[in-house]
């Protein structure tokens, strides 16, 4: 179908079969599902009046843009969505040539369109930018620092908003509000009434202008915040009627300003199940199409579930206990402790930096936070954890979910980097259990420490089997097992369930008897232990769910250098790349890092010595 040309009955058909094959394609796969299909008519609308060929296509995020992939040559592949060696869950350049940039974090859409319009301007060329973003990106102060220097140079971008009254969870602010109740104000509907009383007085020829009058009055007041920073604007306009779409962002083209058409749609359209405000619809794992429900059975009890039912017990037990997050209470488990205690736990919405910073005073004042946020997410608010809670040294503490692959999601997602760019800030301590007894007294030690301190744990279950574990103490590793052979296998946080499975193919496939040492803090590192084994130890293989470089094995290697201790240490971290996206298991496969692939590694390096 020739999208251009195509009568407005054929695009409806168009998008109809787009989410038919979102659907199938995500109930199998799993995937990002009601905001991918709540933005397929903006997206079909998208590709009708402006130029993919030509004009760059920025999606916030990115999440939503399945029906970009579809209609840019990717209908065959969409088969292979988030999979290992497949087709992205986000825009990715090296994919396509349509997809013009990365995005897998929110908020960074304007400023991509301001730059593209920079150079569009600089290099003469007839282009223009056009920008979807979703109302809960709107959250995040990056999207205003853009818009107040678009509004100051005025070049043409035009900058869709989505605005279906919810981003992953309730929508949180002043903007959200602006946005999505302005209908609800009393003032409107006051004048609403009196005209609709005023009207019946008219013949029926006046329900035309009845009708434009009401839809003109509701752009008044959110019209008002884009149009005082110099950005017109258009809205709100039906996401859901081509016709409307078309029409509407054909006028915004043609303005040659920037301009924000707000356009109003029903996240999850077309599948009923999962059709309004209901959170767990936006991502999901495979699940039965007709009825809606996962196909995923039990599991062991995730870290995150652990993490939130500790939390809510320390709360229960102390009201100097506080905590945040930046729009993920469920992803992060704070959602319980939101319900049951609104005034001490807060959802900033996507504002990381705002969340970290406002912790700070908090802690201040004699309150213990916790910040609790994806690994990923917590270097968008980088300066903050050095200029406003480390400089202080205050007692914050970072519980950082999704630390090591996450899978899906891929290189935006992955929890690398945290070690790396947390270890190098002063004031600050990093610590991470290995399973449910660890985690939960090591947050007990964090709610009772009196510095800033990060603690890293994965998304899901942790690999090791629960245990008993003793309680922590700052900067002291605890060893596991010892070994009748001289290798040790360094565990830190889930790297410790690793070394326990390499351990025990080690001793069951070649005899082999390591030690294990579950590392608990790689800042402070425990020095005394370091020294002790070796004496003992000459091989060391470090097990850690992050990125080599700055990471565990490099702390340890720096303390043996200077000591001089003479070990061969060789670490199974990540590699100095960006991880593509797969599941978990494929992932660590593709990287060498499962425990039978480990396993072997060791063997035949030890094979080669003797």
């Amino acid at each position: 179908m020739d999208i251009k040309q195509a009568s407005i009955e054929e695009l409806n058909a168009l998008a109809q079969r787009i989410r038919d094959r979102i659907l199938e394609t995500v109930s199998r796969n799993g995937g990002h599902l009601s905001s991918t299909l709540g933005a397929t008519d903006l997206i079909v609308a998208m590709h009708r009046v402006f130029d993919v060929q030509k004009d760059p296509f920025i999606f916030d995020v990115s999440h939503q843009a399945y029906a970009h992939k579809l209609l840019t040559d990717r209908w065959e592949a969409f088969d292979t969505l988030r999979q290992a060696g497949g087709i992205s869950g986000y825009t990715k350049p090296s994919e396509s040539p349509y997809d013009y940039y990365v995005a897998g974090h929110s908020s960074t859409s304007v400023s991509l369109a301001v730059g593209a319009a920079k150079a569009i301007k600089l290099k003469g060329e007839d282009r223009i930018p056009v920008v979807l973003i979703g109302d809960g990106s709107m959250s995040a102060g990056m999207v205003y620092e853009a818009l107040n220097e678009l509004g100051d140079r005025k070049y043409p971008v035009v900058i869709i908003l989505n605005d279906n009254e919810m981003s992953i969870a309730k929508p949180i602010g002043a903007v959200s509000k602006l946005l999505s109740q302005t209908m609800a104000s009393p003032f409107y509907q006051k004048m609403k009434a009196k005209v609709e009383k005023m009207l019946e007085h008219f013949p029926d020829s006046a329900t035309y202008m009845a009708k434009r009058f009401e839809e003109s009055f509701k752009l008044i007041t959110p019209g008002v915040l884009f149009e005082e920073m110099g950005i017109e604007y258009i809205g709100p306009v039906d996401g859901h009627d081509l016709e409307a779409l078309i029409e509407t962002l054909e006028v915004a083209k043609s303005i040659g300003k920037p301009v924000i058409v707000h356009a109003q749609t029903v996240k999850g359209k077309g599948y009923e199940i999962a059709e309004g405000t209901k959170e767990h619809w936006h991502g999901v794992g495979p699940f039965d199409l007709e009825t809606g429900k996962p196909f995923k059975g039990a599991s062991a009890k995730s870290a995150t579930q652990i993490f939130s039912e500790t939390l809510l017990t320390l709360a229960d037990e102390d009201e100097k206990v506080v905590g945040v997050t930046a729009a993920m209470p469920s992803g992060t488990g704070l959602s319980p402790l939101i319900e049951k205690y609104p005034d001490r736990f807060w959802d900033v919405a996507i504002a990381e930096q705002h969340a970290v910073t406002s912790m700070g005073p908090l802690a201040k004042e004699g309150f213990k936070p916790f910040v609790a946020i994806y690994s990923t997410f917590l270097q968008r608010g980088y300066d903050q954890v050095i200029h406003d809670i480390a400089l202080m040294n205050l007692p914050v503490v970072f519980a950082l979910d999704r630390a090591g692959i996450v899978g899906e999601d891929g290189e935006t997602h992955q929890g690398a980097f945290d070690v790396s760019y947390l270890r190098a800030v002063p004031n600050m301590t990093l610590a991470a259990p290995y399973n449910e007894t660890s985690m939960r007294k090591l947050l007990r030690f964090a709610k009772d420490f009196e510095t800033p301190i990060a603690i890293r744990y994965p998304r899901g279950a942790f690999l090791a089997e629960e245990d008993d574990a003793p309680d922590y103490t700052l900067g002291k590793a605890h060893l596991l097992y010892e070994g009748k052979d001289k290798i040790v296998l360094v565990g830190y946080g889930n790297g410790v369930g690793r070394a326990l499975k390499v351990r025990r193919l080690l001793r069951e496939e070649s005899g082999v008897d390591a030690a294990v040492l579950d590392l608990r803090f790689v800042k402070p590192i425990d020095t005394q232990m370091f020294d002790r084994l070796g004496k003992s130890y000459k091989r060391w293989f470090v097990l850690s769910d992050s990125a080599a470089d700055g990471g565990v094995a490099s702390a340890i290697g720096e303390y043996l250098c200077n000591a001089d201790i003479d070990v061969s240490l060789h670490t199974f971290e990540y590699p100095d790349r960006f991880i593509s996206h797969g599941k978990t298991r494929d992932v660590e496969e593709r990287l060498g890092l499962l425990p039978e692939q480990i396993a072997i590694y060791i063997r035949n390096s030890l094979s080669n010595e003797s």
